[in-house]
């Protein structure tokens, strides 16, 4: 009985590891598609996104088998509960990134210097996804608590953005509806962090039985 709970906790982590790679997809595509947008590209963010969805709905099948079939113990149910969660936050990503591309599309190659500093935004929220599910595998909760940490870093991503976005807007106020829509992108990279956060924080969960 262990041996195949060991197989589908395997199973678990690869799947895991597999919709978190796609979130990272996503995020990178939408942060290239800020400067280069054409509808193949918006395409192909919506295909992620579907598999995303997938992802999440078979995940959730395969946690309930593992708890309907199997006996898990108490740190073994810490695991299933906060994958559960995990795939939850993952599956917002996935929304998310959607979220971007259909504002990116109305962009109509605009660019500003502003992009730049969303570009970081994007790579620093890849690098909190990415860690955030290498720590659940790796059950490494000081990894998830540096993911946690990390966040502060994008959030004064955020905030500065917001004040030179500001700044475009009373230095250009015929910009002022295309500098909204830069703050909407900003605010939901910000809102991606969060996630990757949240995640980071189930992780500690899973090893500690608390997510502090």
């Amino acid at each position: 009985m262990r041996s195949r709970f060991d197989e589908q906790l395997a199973l678990l982590n690869k799947e895991l590891i597999t919709m978190g790679s796609l979130c990272e997809s996503a995020i990178s595509l939408v942060s290239k598609a800020l400067d280069n947008s054409d509808q193949e590209m918006t395409k192909k963010i919506a295909e992620i996104d579907a598999e995303i969805d997938q992802m999440e709905r078979d995940i959730e099948s395969l946690c309930s088998k593992m708890l309907l079939q199997q006996q898990p113990v108490a740190r073994d149910l810490r695991q299933i509960s906060a994958a559960l969660k995990m795939i939850t936050d993952m599956e917002r990503i996935g929304d998310q990134a959607q979220d971007i591309a259909e504002i990116i599309s109305f962009l109509n190659g605009h660019t500003a210097q502003v992009h730049r500093q969303i570009h970081e935004m994007a790579e620093e929220t890849i690098k909190m996804v990415t860690n955030s599910v290498e720590a659940y595998v790796k059950k490494d909760a000081s990894l998830a608590a540096t993911v946690i940490a990390y966040d502060d870093v994008v959030d004064d991503n955020f905030n500065n953005i917001k004040g030179d976005l500001i700044q475009v807007i009373v230095k250009n106020p015929k910009e002022g509806e295309y500098a909204m829509d830069l703050l909407m992108i900003a605010k939901y990279f910000e809102r991606i962090g969060d996630h990757a956060c949240n995640i980071a924080e189930w992780v500690i969960y899973s090893i500690a039985g608390n997510k502090k």
